[in-house]
């Protein structure tokens, strides 16, 4: 059993929080149409859907916030940003933006311009940039290893790229292929980490055939101190320096903030490449705004550039860890199927398991997550079929897993929450065969699960 450490912070201030009735929850879930997305915030007791831009920033970021060069051009926050970013990746170009799928607009609208059909190569890419390649014209095309799939299996490194299917593909198609990328940490496949060994053969690869090597970096501190703790070299090295070996092997980054940096808005790109970089800023004029503030306030260039330095320092990182650590084997010894080891930002629960008796194309995952909030007035996000499936004709074809993702938002919540989460389960198992399954009644054509509404079937 993984002992819960005590935080490395004291609270200084509190957001009331309460437990609506059952009655509002059962209105308030048929008023959003049975999709979690829409609830408003006050019908929520435990907000579980997603870690970016929900955790609580530091007493230095909200003083750093109080500093911001408020300049439209060249602000000195953009400075103090830049420098803190280039520390930490050894990149010196670098654009902010306002979050991170500003940043994979700006990215793959340029990469993936003039190459209609060609590949996106990934370990697993997640839903907003599966969006952008395919609003692009662009397929998306995961390898990552087998072993993602199997929850049960608790190799450190479920997140690498299978390299000999990579191998292969590139073998036969490179000449399709625009850019490789990893995701560090995967999240569709369970926050689970890539190992550096695994990150230097990709990159080998994508040298070999020319092709650009990019880091989703959204989670790569998280990353990085999974290196540090589980890959054979790197116990006694500071998560600076694994951050350092892990940029040299690719041409560059894009990352949302609201994740590692701790803040509630911001994004960035850094690569080395000048005229490349060019390129993307005439798109970030477009889109976003000048170069040097990327669509945000200079406070919020402040808040990053603090939150980023603090994110590295050992303490923090590994609370956050020990969190998700301690839900993830707590769930476990329940009998709850989870993905393990536990990754860096959630517990993600096999719903295809937990209710094995509603098929794919009935939404499982969804289905729990209605049902937990029904049960605990706790939100949290399918991450299954509801936004991975797809028709094909009349044929429809599953995620690979059909997850739920219990989200923990950094420096938020604590032991008890967490207890109440694990009951709250405990409660629906006992149940779980009366769970019935949903159907879609309105959709959009990209990123349904955002906004699509649902219905309960009999």
């Amino acid at each position: 059993m993984v002992k819960y450490f005590p935080p490395p912070y004291r609270i200084k201030m509190i957001e009331p929080i309460k437990l609506p009735s059952v009655e509002r929850r059962n209105q308030a879930i048929k008023e959003a149409n049975y999709n979690l997305f829409n609830l408003n915030s006050e019908d929520i007791f435990i907000d579980l859907l997603t870690d970016s831009g929900t955790g609580a920033m530091s007493d230095k970021q909200w003083a750093s916030l109080m500093v911001g060069d408020e300049s439209y051009a060249n602000a000195k926050s953009f400075y103090r940003l830049k420098s803190v970013v280039t520390d930490l990746t050894g990149f010196s170009e670098i654009i902010p933006t306002h979050q991170g799928r500003a940043a994979e607009n700006i990215l793959f609208g340029y990469i993936l311009k003039d190459k209609p059909h060609s590949f996106v190569v990934s370990n697993q890419s997640f839903d907003t940039t599966v969006g952008h390649i395919l609003y692009n014209k662009a397929y998306p095309k995961d390898l990552v290893v087998q072993e993602s799939k199997e929850i049960d299996t608790t190799l450190p490194f479920k997140g690498n790229m299978d390299i000999k299917r990579l191998r292969e593909l590139l073998e036969t198609e490179h000449q399709n292929v625009s850019v490789i990328t990893m995701v560090l940490t995967n999240n569709a496949g369970g926050g689970q980490p890539a190992s550096i060994e695994n990150l230097r053969e990709v990159s080998m690869l994508a040298r070999q055939y020319s092709i650009p090597f990019f880091i989703d970096a959204s989670r790569v501190i998280e990353n990085a101190y999974f290196i540090q703790q589980r890959e054979n070299g790197f116990r006694e090295k500071n998560l600076k320096t694994i951050l350092h070996e892990m940029f040299d092997l690719a041409d560059g980054m894009w990352m949302s903030a609201k994740k590692d940096a701790y803040v509630n808005i911001g994004g960035l790109i850094a690569l080395n490449n000048k005229t490349f970089s060019d390129h993307l800023r005439d798109r970030l004029i477009l889109f976003e705004g000048f170069p040097t503030y990327g669509g945000l306030a200079g406070r919020d260039l402040e808040a990053m550039a603090t939150g980023l330095s603090e994110a590295v320092e050992g303490d923090v990182i590994a609370h956050r860890i020990n969190q998700v650590e301690f839900l993830v084997n707590r769930l476990h010894e329940e009998g709850i199927p989870v993905v393990l080891p536990a990754g860096g930002h959630a517990a993600f629960i096999d719903a295809g398991k937990f209710l094995p008796h509603i098929p794919p194309n009935q939404f499982p995952a969804q289905a729990l997550a209605v049902e937990l909030y029904l049960q605990g007035g706790i939100r949290s996000v399918e991450i299954g079929s509801l936004m991975f499936g797809h028709q094909e004709g009349d044929r429809f074809i599953p995620a690979p897993l059909e997850l739920l993702r219990l989200t923990i938002p950094r420096r938020v919540y604590e032991k008890a929450h967490f207890e109440f989460i694990i009951d709250t389960l405990l409660s629906i198992k006992k149940e779980k065969d009366k769970i019935k399954g949903y159907e879609i009644t309105e959709e959009s054509e990209l990123l349904r699960h955002f906004t699509c509404k649902l219905r309960p079937l009999d």
